[in-house]
């Protein structure tokens, strides 16, 4: 199949454009139906591998330390997000469990895998094997993974908690706070600039001076 890398397919309305090029800030718009094709990501696609790593190592932290520790009449008691879900599981709600195994550990994590698998070799300038695979999968992760639903229950809770025991939020719920924040980050890196990364024309300079006006 021949490739045509200066064309760009409108996903609304399936129009077939030229493409232009973008400058700092400015976002590209189908005439047709008004979709967007297309924006300049500045530093983005600098800055996105360092902040996927960052979010796998939060994401090891929310998950192998506790998340609260709760002390009643004496009695203290910790657990992290897999000793969570397997509680939940033990007293018979095994599709609760499975809902929050998949959305705030699997998927999440599933995404982030295949975002670092991509933009290390892209930033060599190398197409990985499995490219066009991974990012239809990526995109199809992303309305799955619910880590800040999570949190945000988790919140609930302590606040609820806190009138009966005495509840010491753990290493782990500061590693969600700050997995969250940048998950946001992440997440909002565009999958279609893949594309644009990898069809570059391999005597096309980086975008640094572009990005650093941004």
């Amino acid at each position: 199949m021949k490739e045509v890398p200066d064309t760009v397919v409108c996903p609304g309305c399936d129009a077939v454009y030229s493409r232009a090029p973008l400058h700092p800030r400015d976002v590209a718009h189908c005439p047709r139906c008004g979709t967007e094709l297309g924006r300049h990501p500045g530093q983005q696609e600098r800055r996105i591998l360092p902040l996927t790593v960052a979010c796998l190592i939060m994401f090891a932290i929310a998950n192998l330390f506790p998340i609260v520790e709760i002390e009643l009449q004496g009695l203290r008691s910790q657990t992290t997000l897999a000793g969570a879900v397997i509680a939940l599981s033990a007293e018979g709600m095994s599709v609760v469990a499975l809902l929050v195994l998949a959305t705030t550990i699997l998927f999440p994590f599933l995404q982030l895998c295949i975002l670092a698998y991509l933009l290390i070799p892209l930033s060599r300038e190398h197409r990985p094997v499995g490219f066009a695979l991974l990012v239809r999968a990526m995109q199809s992760l992303r309305p799955w993974g619910m880590i800040e639903v999570f949190l945000l229950g988790v919140l609930v809770a302590i606040v609820k908690l806190s009138s009966m025991a005495s509840v010491v939020p753990g290493p782990a719920l500061w590693a969600f706070m700050a997995l969250t924040v940048m998950l946001t980050a992440v997440l909002s890196f565009n999958p279609g600039a893949f594309w644009e990364m990898t069809f570059r024309p391999k005597d096309e300079p980086k975008t640094e001076e572009d990005g650093a006006s941004a």
